[in-house]
């Protein structure tokens, strides 16, 4: 079967921001204009095609990415049957509890639409979703929404994105009206009054400008035409010596800034009401990259785990897929979400799990629309897919073809920093736990399940309280698993403060052969970053003169590892430490694996014990707005928690709310929300996300080991 769109004609995209600035909403309007559905669905009345999860629509938020294609022809042109362009979005949640729906979302995507509130602008967790944008390098187009709220102003939400963010915003529009009087847009491109007519605002009206904002229209399209001519030298050449810059040629400039990340487009509207999302469904298809616009993906040979390799956008190119997300579907199974970056594939191929050297059988391959699927027999270059059968593959391993593989960069997730106890309530609950905490734990790669299931002594650890509130919700209702739920208890973490050094010989003598081994070993602290696991611990071997020999050295490493996930404080994984083996001796007949392996444990246990081992604690970013009268309280509050107040300010547009930013142990801020609700007259909401690790006071730490 040909494919039905070209390559060119691709346009991978996701939709982010902070909690509530109206990313399912933007989607529910993308689908409802691009003709995919024919009833705009609402979060807040729980009834959106995009949050499909009974949670999601009870709290209106999103919980997980939903994946959906769609067709577009832009407005500027005439429409001629399906759409021009094929869309792939993935609308992503805006909870930080949720960071790795985001983070493996922006890893497959080429392109995304960064949601802002009106009224707000960026908040902490747009901050956040920008980091991430940025570490992957995807271009952005901002849509700031809500326009037609009480405070909105548009200057006020882009000044905070040229702040906080970047200060290569090119604002694309100016608004007709404001807050209840927002009417439409001037498209500072064509010159053009955009008005949004019909029952949802399908009718686009492009009409002259209102006479009041003409001079305003033209200051801000010159100042928009010298932000782009900038990037190319003959344009700039041409608008510096007069001549008149065409459209066209401005936005074939600003196409490639964007997909250089050197201009960010700016539009507005109010999604809810219906007016301004088809310019920004244009812009997708005008300024973001297709896969071809893109650099080769880059991997590595499975053979030897360092080769570089890479693979073009191109169908003739051997298959190559990156999965990015596993789902459990009540009706089909397991779904295993792949982006595919090379190559083309038919349902019923074998293909190999390159990460794990596994083969795998494609069984089928489903398009999604939210949860509803559509069957295709074959995928190509570009496409996000869902994948039935797969039953060894993992988030972040790369599907290839078996005859010429390669693993593609995987993705990496931040450590979970709580945990809590659970025990199933009964025999048979227990045997249903365990197959559904394996299920979980395959679709969160932050979700993560230790202790023995067989003694009903679980601990699961997650990104927060509702992280893990909403699994406990699925083993339920999903499962059918009744359990009794312990309290949360905070993912502490040991390091040492000073270099040290200690010496063990592991000598054993049972009649026959013996045992024998012999390590010295120096220890010092390391930096540490909770999202890269290889920081907890920097082995390094230097022996020299073959005093041990290579063959023991691994077993050394091997016994290290084991202390320090076992901790020598009270009890918790060490991280942050460097390890040099240094000296040592052997016997040639008496020496084993096994015995360095004691021997290296106990030497390094000596050795953390003589470096002033301590605590760390998760330490959390919170922000908290409230209404101004209710400021000292919340910051005497924060501060009885430990919490060190590094900011505050007056909210854009209402200036009666102030900002509190702290860094705050994540101990003290259990049950948080009630408080904040009873103090502030539940007026008062927060956001957190983890900040780092940093070390427990001394009278601290003693209630913790104490408590162990």
């Amino acid at each position: 079967m040909p494919r039905e769109y070209k390559l060119e004609k691709y346009r991978n995209i996701g939709i982010i921001a902070h909690i509530d600035a109206g990313k399912t909403t933007m989607t529910e309007r993308v689908l409802f204009y691009t003709g995919i559905s024919h009833k705009i669905g609402e979060t807040h009345d729980g009834d959106s095609v995009m949050d499909w999860m009974d949670q999601e629509r009870e709290r209106g938020i999103t919980i997980t990415s939903a994946a959906t294609t769609c067709f577009w022809t832009p407005t500027y042109k005439k429409k001629k049957g399906k759409g021009e362009y094929r869309i792939n979005i993935i609308d992503t949640p805006g909870h930080i509890d949720f960071t790795a729906e985001v983070q493996r979302s922006l890893r497959v995507l080429d392109g995304a639409v960064v949601v802002f509130d009106g009224v707000s602008g960026v908040e902490s967790q747009s901050e956040t979703v920008w980091r991430q944008a940025n570490k992957y390098q995807v271009p952005r187009i901002c849509f700031i929404n809500k326009m037609d709220r009480v405070g909105a102003t548009y200057e006020g939400a882009v000044e905070t994105i040229v702040e906080k963010l970047t200060p290569n915003v090119v604002p694309m529009q100016i608004p007709i009206g404001s807050e209840k009087d927002f009417k439409g847009v001037v498209d500072l491109l064509t010159m053009k009054a955009w008005r949004f007519e019909g029952e949802m605002g399908e009718e686009v009206v492009k009409e002259e400008i209102p006479e009041e904002l003409k001079a305003e229209a033209k200051e801000k399209r010159e100042e928009m035409i010298e932000r782009i001519v900038t990037e190319d030298e003959e344009l700039f050449e041409k608008y510096m010596e007069g001549e008149e810059v065409s459209v066209e040629e401005l936005k074939s400039v600003l196409r490639e800034a964007v997909l250089n990340y050197n201009l960010v487009p700016v539009y507005c509207g109010t999604a809810l009401k219906n007016k301004g999302v088809q310019p920004v469904i244009d812009a997708i298809c005008d300024f973001f990259p297709a896969p071809t616009d893109l650099p080769p993906v880059k991997g590595v040979d499975p053979e030897d785990g360092e080769t570089e390799m890479i693979r073009n956008a191109d169908d003739d190119e051997p298959f190559s897929a990156l999965a990015f997300k596993l789902a459990t579907d009540p009706y089909v199974g397991s779904l295993t979400f792949v982006r595919v970056y090379s190559g083309k594939l038919t349902g019923g191929s074998n293909v190999v799990n390159s990460t794990t050297g596994k083969k795998e059988r494609i069984n089928r391959i489903l398009r999604m629309h939210a949860n509803e699927r559509e069957e295709v027999k074959e995928i190509y270059t570009g496409d996000i897919v869902a994948l039935v059968g797969l039953d060894e593959t993992a988030t972040g391993d790369t599907l290839c073809d078996p005859k010429d593989p390669v693993i593609l960069e995987n993705i990496t997730f931040p450590d979970p920093v709580v945990s809590i106890r659970v025990e199933p309530k009964s025999r048979e609950d227990q045997e249903k736990m365990g197959l559904a905490l394996r299920k979980l734990g395959q679709e969160d790669p932050t979700f993560k399940v230790k202790g023995d299931i067989e003694t009903g002594e679980t601990i699961i650890s997650g990104m927060g309280e509702l992280h893990l509130d909403i699994i406990i919700n699925r083993l339920k209702r999903e499962f059918g698993v009744e359990a009794e739920v312990g309290k949360p208890q905070v993912a502490y973490r040991e390091t040492v403060t000073k270099e040290s050094e200690a010496e063990s010989e592991y000598v054993k003598q049972t009649g026959g052969r013996g045992q024998y081994g012999h390590v010295k070993i120096e220890i010092e602290p390391s930096e540490y970053d909770s999202q890269e696991k290889e920081d907890r611990l920097e082995f390094l071997d230097e022996i020299t003169g073959g005093v041990i020999p290579q063959e023991y050295i691994p077993a050394v490493e091997k016994g290290i590892a084991e202390v320090m996930d076992e901790g020598v404080v009270a009890g918790y994984p060490m991280v942050g430490i460097r390890a040099r083996l240094v000296d040592g001796s052997y016997h040639e007949v008496d020496s084993s694996k096994m015995a360095f392996k004691i021997a290296g444990s106990m030497a390094f246990k000596d050795a953390c014990k003589k470096a002033r081992p301590v605590l760390l604690e998760p330490f959390m970013k919170v922000e908290v707005v409230v209404p101004s009268e209710f400021f000292g309280d919340i910051v005497g509050d924060l501060s009885s928690r430990r919490g060190e107040v590094q900011n505050t300010e007056n909210t854009k547009g209402k200036m009666d709310m102030k900002v509190i930013r702290a860094n705050v142990p994540l101990a003290e801020m259990f049950g948080y929300v009630t408080t904040l609700r009873s103090l502030t007259e539940g007026r008062g909401n927060f956001t957190m996300e983890f900040l780092e690790y940093k070390k427990v006071p001394a009278n601290v730490a003693e209630e913790i080991k104490a408590g162990r």
